[in-house]
């Protein structure tokens, strides 16, 4: 885990590598809540947070080609946490011809990423089997997710 500001910015980072792997999940959600209570988030708005980090993270893991770890970047704004949370891929998992698959589409979607556009203020996507899943959710202070 790193912490690095820029005072240009004015953004504190924290990276989190994990496995890939449940038991892990805990770790980059305890440490999403810890940022958005240091933002001064609601308590609401931190346990949204919490709960779309975690469906984020179990959404990489059901992706057939997940990688072995699950890169988890927070970034602490002024105005807003942002959150980017994706995997790798499996390197030569996919055919030649591969293209990305519409997150909509993928199986990885269901409840989760309803749930995660429902808590966060923004969300975008990518799933693609050799470049991996790629999530980015922001939540804004003082705004009200929807």
């Amino acid at each position: 885990m790193s912490l690095l500001s820029t005072d240009a910015t004015r953004s504190d980072v924290v990276e989190l590598r994990i496995p890939c792997r449940p038991e892990w999940v805990a770790i980059p959600r305890l440490t999403a809540a810890t940022i958005a209570s240091r933002l001064k988030l609601s308590i609401e708005d931190i346990e949204d947070v919490k709960l779309a980090v975690a469906e984020a993270c179990t959404a990489v893991m059901q992706h057939d080609h997940h990688g072995e770890y699950i890169d988890i970047t927070c970034e602490a704004h002024p105005d807003a946490l942002r959150v980017h949370v994706r995997d790798g891929g499996r390197h030569g998992a996919a055919d030649e011809g591969a293209t990305a698959v519409d997150f909509d589409e993928a199986r990885i979607a269901g409840l989760g990423i309803f749930l995660i556009r429902t808590l966060m203020d923004e969300v975008s996507f990518d799933v693609h089997p050799e470049r991996g899943t790629r999530l980015f959710m922001v939540k804004r202070i003082g705004a009200s997710a929807g």
